[in-house]
């Protein structure tokens, strides 16, 4: 599905309104080193919910982040309709 420039553009701004802090990135991140990143970046950051955080398509990525989402009882969606390789942590 190709999205017109004007629909992109618009998500892109309607996500820099709803995400008021920088996502965390787990491109070149280890799955041995999400876990610490993660809570760090989350609890750290929790008063600016909602946060991002930038898996890729790994299954396996995702699957570890919900994990440590889940232990600190944050609620999270996984992408949006045009994109799955990021996760909003909510709430």
């Amino acid at each position: 599905m190709k999205l017109s420039t004007d629909l992109y553009n618009f998500l892109l701004l309607m996500k820099k309104l709803f995400f008021r802090k920088p996502p965390l990135d787990l491109h070149g991140i280890t799955h041995l080193e999400v876990q610490e990143l993660v809570e760090d970046y989350v609890l750290s950051n929790q008063a600016y919910l909602p946060l991002q955080i930038i898996t890729g398509n790994s299954q396996g990525m995702k699957n570890r982040v919900i994990k440590c989402l889940k232990e600190h009882g944050f609620s999270y969606q996984i992408g949006d309709a045009y994109n799955k390789g990021y996760i909003a942590v909510l709430k």
